[in-house]
């Protein structure tokens, strides 16, 4: 009996259906990210100052790693904060 009820608990679940996310450079078409467009970096941002993760931002492996290298630019150069107070 108490098996049964583990099964039915688990058809009744509805399944959830997910977007995949698209990365918005590549939508845009931007092939390389500056360092000094600071509006575009502050997007992925956290309100810390952590970069954002790509399974978050949907961006690809080939911008999150322009997007990264970008940031630590523009934080070594002060367009953006290390940490936010």
């Amino acid at each position: 009996m108490r098996n049964q009820k583990q099964r039915d608990s688990k058809q009744k679940r509805p399944k959830r259906i997910f977007r995949q996310k698209k990365c918005r450079f590549c939508v845009d078409k931007i092939h390389s990210i500056d360092y000094k467009d600071v509006t575009s970096l502050r997007k992925s941002l956290t309100e810390k100052g952590k970069i954002l993760p790509r399974r978050i931002t949907g961006t690809c492996a080939k911008h999150q790693r322009q997007l990264s290298t970008a940031i630590k630019r523009a934080r070594y150069m002060a367009f953006v904060a290390y940490i936010v107070d």
